[in-house]
């Protein structure tokens, strides 16, 4: 069987959201695994580290590949990031799902797509997820 490269990586940096829900590791991982059935992918592996005196970072490992997630709670920050191979899950729908989330004041992101040869950058368009 021969597996496509082609992959999409959706990275997007927000600002202003909750100090409470960025500097909770717990809530983080169980909105991750949402977000990730959401997007339809599967699962392996959570991990995660609460850091002090705040701030958290989530690594979900994908059957697909990865969503992300590292955050600043004293700056409002969060740096979120899900890539995933072939045609079948959409990176954008758990960046969306999380962005519901957390509510942030701002989101500024970008998709890339990859293994199809150069690395194209596109602007995805944000929406709101409907959370379950």
């Amino acid at each position: 069987m021969e597996y496509s490269t082609f992959g999409r990586h959706v990275a997007v940096d927000t600002w202003g959201a909750d100090f409470e829900l960025l500097n909770n590791a717990e809530f983080l991982e169980a909105q991750m695994v949402e977000a990730a059935e959401a997007c339809g992918a599967t699962v392996l592996s959570v991990q995660s580290k609460q850091f002090e005196p705040q701030g958290a970072t989530v690594l979900v490992l994908l059957s697909e590949s990865h969503l992300s997630i590292h955050t600043y709670p004293e700056r409002g920050f969060a740096a979120i990031d899900c890539y995933t191979c072939g045609e079948t899950v959409d990176p954008q729908v758990a960046i969306d799902y999380l962005v519901s989330v957390l509510k942030p004041e701002k989101t500024y992101a970008k998709k890339l797509v990859r293994g199809l040869g150069e690395l194209q950058v596109e602007t995805p368009a944000m929406k709101q997820a409907e959370l379950v």
